[in-house]
């Protein structure tokens, strides 16, 4: 008698084909583009996991890329940690929070920048958690995605391009690169096959969300966005 034929899934909801998207495992909050949600295993940004951004310099799109999912924090706070510049209050008010719903934290230590993330982390009271870093060793990184796991916090690591040829714990990498109407999104890292065609994101532009005296031309950083794309990368 043959014998039935049994789904991947049904040995294990964490299971999947490689030539299918993984199904969420937990919750995921809704990234507000369509054609990025679609690529995405569950729908959307990973909750209580750590995600990366990997991106040519900081300011080139990434907190008007998670404005939506940002603004679905609601009354919670959200945890800016080693932001490169002082957060703009008009730039803010447009992806939907305010000055006093932002918890800022800067330290003169990447090891102190590290730890209070990990509190944030562990305390749950944040919707969200993002993390701007140069560097930052496997095994700190290991140590934050697990207590993102404890948490329902959506935690985004902003991390340079090069990075992208380092291994990660991160269920979600993503390269940002900009372009002329919004952002260049590369799937670096997925829970499911590779792709290798980027998706074009379109943004609206938006008053400076990282202030400093001067904004840097969008020419500039693509220029920039095209030599630091690594050809390779380990996932």
């Amino acid at each position: 008698m043959p014998s039935a034929t049994v789904t991947v899934e049904e040995i294990h909801p964490s299971l999947w084909r490689a030539s299918q998207l993984a199904r969420g495992r937990g919750r995921v909050v809704d990234t507000g583009y369509p054609a990025l949600s679609a690529e995405l295993p569950g729908g959307g940004w990973p909750v209580g996991a750590l995600i990366d951004l990997l991106v040519p310099q900081a300011g080139v799109g990434e907190l008007r890329l998670l404005r939506p999912a940002l603004s679905a924090a609601g009354a919670r706070p959200v945890a800016f940690v080693q932001s490169p510049h002082t957060p703009d209050g008009l730039g803010l008010n447009y992806i939907g929070l305010s000055v006093e719903n932002v918890l800022r934290v800067d330290t003169q230590k990447t090891a102190d920048a590290l730890w209070s993330a990990e509190q944030i982390l562990r305390a749950g009271s944040c919707g969200a958690l993002i993390f701007w870093s140069q560097y930052v060793k496997a095994s700190s990184l290991r140590r934050l995605h697990l207590a993102a796991q404890s948490s329902e916090t959506l935690f985004i690591m902003v991390r340079p391009l090069a990075a992208a040829e380092e291994s990660s714990p991160a269920l979600l990498r993503l390269a940002l690169r900009p372009s002329s109407d919004g952002l260049t999104v590369d799937i670096v890292k997925r829970r499911g096959p590779s792709r290798a065609e980027p998706l074009s994101i379109p943004l609206q532009p938006t008053p400076i969300l990282l202030s400093r005296h001067a904004r840097l031309s969008r020419r500039s950083l693509a220029e920039v966005a095209a030599r630091g794309i690594p050809t390779e990368v380990v996932a």
